[in-house]
């Protein structure tokens, strides 16, 4: 029996990343011996178990045999006979498909430590064809690696290209679809997943209220980029330097899905487009399966962005109704992250990334101009039902007119 540290671990360590997880595979092997050694049998599809000490996974070496349709249709073979080789072949991309022996060494068949030095994303073999989810995987290693340079091979696009448009993405899960959206939402460059996905095809098949973005014209005045998916990717962008949480990423991607509607005879302008995009926010959620607190920031965002960047100008009225609908007494933090996505919105576009959005603030001032309105003192007044819902809303009506006069004396020089 022979153990090799496989994968990620041996990647990022010769990139010199941090190593997050380590897994193992094992040769020459049947599990009733590890079993015997007091490892935990874990995986349902094929052998995997924990160690006893670690708690790191350890595979047995496998071959895969396309069987069915999807991600899951394999035979696997874990003979104790299947060598290294064999396992790592079945492997998605090369720098992925290098192991690491007890004293080191590096087992590179397929020229992971070459692509790595190419800064590419390299297919193994023809074999990648076989699993629909390696285009998500794909995309996502995109999102992480491009801050190191690295982009998509080819030939790796061109295959992805081929399984986008064969059908085949068709029989993922929703699940598995929204686990790697989430943490490619997470990367370093998210905006880079989108982009991958849309060039090769696979955006339109699991997210077309996004693809059909690209290529819908936006007035040049407003949006000197014109193009309403080079605008996602770019608000997307500006987002990961804003906030680190997926939701909040997720929120700005799909503000804009209204556009993609737009009566051709109204382009490039885009009216009512927020209300527009909110059902699309929702199918899109609903197939995808995503948390409902990614649905319910999404459609905050598409919904209310075009109010918040207007803030200046509403009646203290209109301030107040809208603070209320989006409930930013209730839920502040939500508030807040949704504020963040409107300041994405107005900065991701091409050569405004560096605004400043003073709007933030504004609504972050006024929020807190109401939460120090007490409704505790109007009831010791002795006011009950109507009388007092009428006292509360003209109280805080007052109170943001004071604030907004003083906002716009302390701002007047700026």
């Amino acid at each position: 029996m022979k153990i090799y540290l496989v994968g990620g671990a041996v990647r990022d360590r010769l990139l010199d990343r941090p190593v997050q997880e380590r897994d193992w595979v094992v040769v020459g092997a049947r599990p009733d011996d590890l079993l015997a050694q007091g490892f935990r049998a874990v995986g349902r599809d094929f052998p995997v178990f924990l160690h006893p000490v670690s708690g790191e996974e350890y595979a047995l070496a496998r071959t895969e045999r396309k069987s069915g349709s999807g991600h899951t249709g394999f035979i696997c073979d874990f003979s104790p006979d299947i060598t290294l080789e064999e396992d790592l072949v079945r492997r998605d991309l090369t720098i992925n498909a290098m192991a690491q022996d007890a004293d080191g060494s590096i087992i590179d068949p397929h020229g992971g430590r070459r692509d790595l030095d190419l800064r590419l994303l390299r297919h193994v073999s023809d074999a990648f064809r076989e699993d629909p989810l390696r285009v998500f995987r794909v995309a996502r290693f995109a999102a992480r690696y491009a801050p190191l340079g690295f982009t998509v091979a080819t030939e790796t696009m061109a295959l992805m290209r081929e399984m986008s448009a064969s059908g085949e993405l068709g029989h993922l899960t929703p699940e598995r679809v929204w686990k790697e959206t989430e943490r490619a939402l997470g990367e370093d460059r998210p905006d880079i997943y989108v982009q991958v996905l849309h060039d090769c095809g696979a955006l339109a098949c699991w997210m077309p209220e996004v693809d059909r973005l690209f290529g819908v014209p936006q007035r040049a005045d407003y949006h000197p980029e014109i193009d309403t998916g080079v605008h996602i990717l770019m608000t997307l962008r500006i987002t990961a330097t804003l906030s680190p949480e997926a939701r909040v990423r997720f929120a700005a991607l799909v503000h804009d899905l209204g556009k993609g509607v737009t009566p051709e005879e109204e382009l490039p302008r885009h009216i009512n487009h927020e209300a527009r995009g909110v059902p699309l926010v929702r199918e899109l959620c609903q197939r995808l399966k995503a948390p409902r607190a990614f649905e319910e920031l999404g459609v905050l965002a598409s919904r209310y962005h075009l109010d918040v960047h207007r803030a200046g100008d509403m009646r203290p009225s209109t301030l107040l109704k809208k603070l209320m609908e989006m409930d930013a007494l209730r839920r502040p933090e939500r508030f807040a992250e949704m504020l963040l996505c409107c300041e994405a919105d107005a900065r991701g576009r091409l050569g405004l990334d560096e605004r400043p959005y003073p709007q933030r603030e504004y609504w972050q001032c006024a929020q807190a101009t109401l939460r120090a309105v007490s409704p505790k003192a109007l009831q010791e007044q002795g006011l009950e039902g109507d009388a007092f819902v009428k006292a509360l809303e003209q109280a805080r009506e007052a109170a943001l007119h004071d604030f907004r006069e003083e906002w716009r004396k302390s701002h007047a020089d700026r």
